[in-house]
């Protein structure tokens, strides 16, 4: 059962793309044994980092980009805080909190 903080996702019919796209990193965040870091830039796209969000961008690792519409849908459909989101046959569970690296807003994706 989910506690009372707890966002839960499944839905009745196709996952939105957003939601798979966030399943893509976080499968990769554990296979790496890393977190999820978007961090959006001035081009209007999120840039999507695996690694330990310290405060420096150096313990980073790019793994690519999504665009901003899909990045405010993953936000829209998250909440900060403990979240799982159902994919396919697969369940996933995660912390999303915020941070700051290098003065710019991350927003961090910690498997669970």
């Amino acid at each position: 059962m989910a506690a009372a903080s707890d966002l839960t996702y499944s839905p009745q019919g196709q996952t939105p793309e957003s939601l798979r796209t966030l399943a893509k990193y976080l499968e990769l965040s554990l296979d790496e044994g890393k977190r999820v870091v978007m961090m959006r830039n001035s081009t209007g796209v999120c840039l999507v980092y695996l690694g330990d969000p310290g405060g420096e961008e150096d313990n980073l690792t790019g793994h690519g980009t999504i665009s901003a519409a899909v990045a405010d849908e993953i936000l829209q459909l998250t909440q900060v805080g403990v979240n799982r989101i159902k994919v396919g046959d697969q369940t996933y569970r995660f912390f999303r909190s915020f941070t700051h690296i290098a003065d710019v807003g991350a927003v961090v994706f910690t498997p669970a």
